[in-house]
């Protein structure tokens, strides 16, 4: 506070100091000047050339991952169709060898059928001079009766 003996234009010049002093607060202080003006587009630049580099890298990393997979699944589906060919040449094998087995048995059940059949008729076939034929006595036998029920009837 003042002393109370100042004079009128003392106070008024001390209210105008005041008032000077309360608007040099407001005013702008001179700054520090940087050796370099500071470039902020070019800052803002770079960031969104980092961040586009960031996300063609991810881009690129999706894109081979997608790659790889499509190989992947590629190359199952091969392995899979020769595992198919695989297995129906293998089926194909053994029903040609199937096939080959039961016709070797049916030749042979032919071939034996027939040599039956011979054996039978030369059996039944009167014996020619001068050759002894040698028969089973059953069917021997079983000849004679039947000779002799001939004879009979």
């Amino acid at each position: 506070m003042q002393p109370k003996q100042s004079t009128f234009s003392e106070r008024q010049a001390a209210s105008a100091a005041a008032k000077q002093a309360l608007l040099a607060k407001f005013k702008p202080k001179p700054a520090v000047q940087a050796a370099e003006a500071i470039d902020h587009d070019a800052e803002r630049r770079e960031r969104i050339e980092a961040v586009r580099r960031q996300r063609l890298e991810e881009k690129m990393d999706r894109q081979r991952a997608r790659e790889e997979a499509a190989a992947a699944a590629e190359a199952a589906r091969l392995e899979a169709l020769a595992e198919a060919e695989r297995q129906r040449l293998a089926n194909e094998l053994s029903v040609d060898a199937q096939k080959r087995a039961e016709r070797k048995e049916r030749k042979k059940a032919i071939k034996d059928a027939a040599r039956a059949k011979k054996e039978a008729r030369e059996a039944t076939r009167p014996a020619a001079r001068g050759e002894e034929r040698v028969l089973d006595p059953i069917q021997e036998h079983e000849r004679y009766i039947r000779s002799l029920e001939r004879r009979r009837a």
